[in-house]
């Protein structure tokens, strides 16, 4: 599965290409109340977090050592691919500077690399920066480049730390910090269960995006006591037969859930109710893609729910992004900003040689703009999320996001 396999609501290029601050297409990191650093969650008993505080005071602008001076860190970018690729690199670029002038005392300089948005150009960037001493890797954007580049890191025995949704490409000491939508599922989920959603239905779309949250729904819900009563899927613009089949069982649901994009979940409740199914006293779950305010103004999806970060913090971290560079940040440019600040705190805490596959691995984990999140021996990674609720045109927290892991569990 490559990126171009997802839907375009989800893929890599779209979800990174969102300019709007709090009304793209979804997701990004929790400010921590308006700080720039990384915070370890607790301390483990052999190795001390790389921040203490959470959330830390904000720290201002400046604290970066000298230009050419530090440990240096590769940032693999698709500065010089065409069309929206360009745009989000440069803003990946900017929010990386950022997160380098707000982290106090911050021991990294950064060797940026173009690779074009290819796998052959990740290769060669990856390789490039590795030549010029880089101890990680910050980056690509893309599937292709993730794995291209993450072999080359691989080889030479350098983590590497990439933006891709494709779950696919990551792997011991290939790290994804994006937001993978297994983490929505199971979010999501989890709550219904909460409030005593036991029976549920699903409708999913046909193809790679749809399949990743299937398996993750398919696993979620009996481990929270509940149990699927239907499931279908649904090629492109044919939900009227996928509705039929599950109209049937839609009658035992408390539940249902439509993993969907904007465009598409009013027309699959539309076929639901032209089934028959009463949607009434039924809570209607979605995914990361709910996030978009073209959803919050529909009635049929009022009182839905979905997971996703606190708004509070992209909120900060765009308004200090707006005052170094005046635009708006892309909606995951807060995704550099936090590799960064990983990488500063690990080097910070334990020395140049800190940044290791056990440091990153920690599994008290970190809290970054969009909050809490650790990384899996496997490459991906967990991250505290809200339960937002659909209500009246806008969205309201109905459950909050874990300060901790020991919280969230």
């Amino acid at each position: 599965m490559s990126e171009d396999d997802f839907p375009r609501p989800i893929d890599d290029e779209r979800r990174l290409t969102g300019v709007r601050a709090r009304n793209a297409t979804r997701r990004g990191f929790l400010v921590m109340a308006g700080a720039a650093t990384l915070a370890a969650c607790s301390s483990g008993p052999d190795v001390a977090p790389p921040q203490s505080s959470l959330p830390a005071p904000a720290l201002p602008p400046g604290g970066n050592t000298a230009p050419g001076t530090g440990t240096p860190i590769g940032l693999i970018l698709p500065l010089g691919a065409s069309g929206n690729a360009a745009t989000v690199a440069q803003a990946l670029q900017n929010a990386a500077d950022l997160a380098l002038s707000e982290f106090a005392g911050a021991r990294l300089r950064l060797i940026v690399k173009d690779d074009g948005g290819t796998g052959p150009g990740a290769q060669t960037a990856a390789q490039q920066a590795l030549d010029e001493g880089a101890r990680a890797i910050i980056g690509p954007l893309f599937a292709h480049s993730v794995a291209a580049a993450g072999q080359v890191a691989r080889q030479r025995g350098v983590p590497l730390v990439g933006f891709s949704t494709d779950t696919n490409v990551a792997t011991q000491g290939v790290y994804l910090l994006s937001f993978l939508p297994q983490t929505d599922v199971e979010r999501g989920v989890r709550y219904a269960a909460s409030i005593g959603r036991r029976s549920f239905v699903g409708l999913v779309p046909d193809n790679a995006y749809g399949s990743v949250v299937e398996a993750a729904f398919r696993e979620t819900v009996p481990v929270v006591g509940g149990r699927i009563v239907g499931l279908e899927r649904y090629a492109p613009g044919q939900y009227a037969e996928a509705a039929r089949r599950v109209a049937g069982s839609a009658v035992q649901a408390d539940a249902v859930f439509l993993p969907d994009a904007a465009d598409a979940v009013p027309q699959v409740l539309q076929a639901l109710a032209a089934a028959g199914v009463n949607l009434t006293g039924k809570q209607l779950i979605g995914t990361g893609l709910w996030d978009d305010p073209k959803l919050f103004a529909a009635p049929s999806l009022n009182g839905g729910i979905f997971a996703a970060p606190d708004p509070a913090g992209f909120r900060a971290f765009a308004g200090r992004y707006r005052a170094r560079y005046g635009r708006e940040p892309v909606r995951t440019a807060a995704l550099a900003h936090d590799a960064v600040s990983l990488m500063a705190a690990l080097v910070n805490s334990y020395g140049e040689n800190g940044i290791t596959d056990a440091a990153i691995q920690n599994p008290s984990g970190f809290s970054g703009v969009d909050g809490i999140f650790r990384f899996r021996a496997d490459g991906t990674n967990q991250r505290g999320l809200a339960v937002m609720q659909i209500a009246g045109g806008s969205t309201r927290i109905v459950s909050p996001a874990p300060r901790s892991f020991a919280q969230a569990t």
